[in-house]
Parts: structure tokens; sequence; C-alpha cells
């Protein structure tokens, strides 16, 4: 069972988007202020339109499953150009800069056994509404920053803060 004073914001991502690079500012403003009563959980939403970011979405999870599943899906939001240039070799650089274990991470994209995960994210968004990334959902509302990221970080910090000031 969850700690109920821990508030969850889940964040619909697609680590070859432009406009989820650009909310690393807020996720990374959010996480300084919040600190550990705020958890972020990633979800995948990679859009058909970027021929890379299912396999992005499936290298995210073996980063999770060795422990390192922010500072790869930083790493790899960095780089979104040069993923959409390069593809999967990309994804192994930054695995490998950050220490993962590469030989296992390449095992991971070839067996595939993060696909379902990834897939199961997906079909949540698509119920739940989610049309593009970056998305928020908090207590069941939805912010889209795919169209606007402005004002957004300020309307998701009055929703937390409502949040944790009745926890």
């Amino acid at each position: 069972m969850s700690d109920p004073r821990l508030v969850h914001l889940d964040y619909w991502c697609e680590l070859q988007c432009p406009d989820c690079r650009e909310a690393l500012d807020d996720i990374r403003a959010l996480r300084d202020r919040y600190g550990d009563a705020l958890v972020i959980d990633l979800r995948h939403f990679p859009l058909e339109r970027h021929k890379h970011a299912f396999i992005a979405a499936q290298a995210a999870e073996e980063a999770w499953a060795q422990g390192m599943l922010w500072p790869y899906v930083e790493g790899v939001l960095e780089r979104t150009s040069e993923l959409g240039e390069r593809g999967e070799p990309v994804l192994l650089e930054v695995a490998e800069e950050l220490g993962l274990d590469v030989e296992e991470m390449e095992t991971a994209l070839i067996d595939g056994r993060h696909i379902l995960a990834v897939d199961a994210d997906h079909a949540e968004g698509q119920a739940i509404g989610v049309t593009g990334t970056p998305t928020y959902v908090l207590d069941g509302v939805r912010m889209d920053g795919g169209q606007s990221q402005e004002g957004l970080r300020l309307r998701l910090e009055e929703l937390l803060d409502a949040k944790l000031a009745g926890a």
C-alpha cells in the first residue's frame, strides 16, 4: 500500500518529443520544490510520428529495472534531435554514459521484455484521453503540455499545494 502522504503525478512522456525535452525544466522544478512528497510517475506515450519513440520507451523501462530511470530519461530527452537522426545507438550511448549494463540493455531491446509495459501505458493513456505529450494527470485532472507549456507549472503547483495541504 502506498503512503497516503505522497502525491503521485502521472507524467505522460515520449522520449523523442521536443516538447517533453522542454518540460524537463518544469519536472526538475517540481522535484526541487516538493522533494520526497511528490512522486512523478513516468508513463509512456510513444507517438507514431517519432520512429524511435517506442524503442526508447522500452530502453527507459530497462533503465528503471537497473535503478536509473530518471537519469536515463533526462539523458535521452536532452538528445531528442540526435535520437531522431541516429536511433538506437543513442539509447545505448546514454546507458553507457550512466554506467548501466549496456549488454543487458541491448538484450532487453532485442527480446522485447518491456513491450507489454509500454503498450499498457499507451493503452491507459488513450483510455483517459491522452492525445499527445507531455501530458500530466493529478487526481484525475489532465493537463496537456503539448499544446502550450505556458502557465502549466503554475497550475500544477496550485493543484499540488492544495493536495498537500489536505494530506
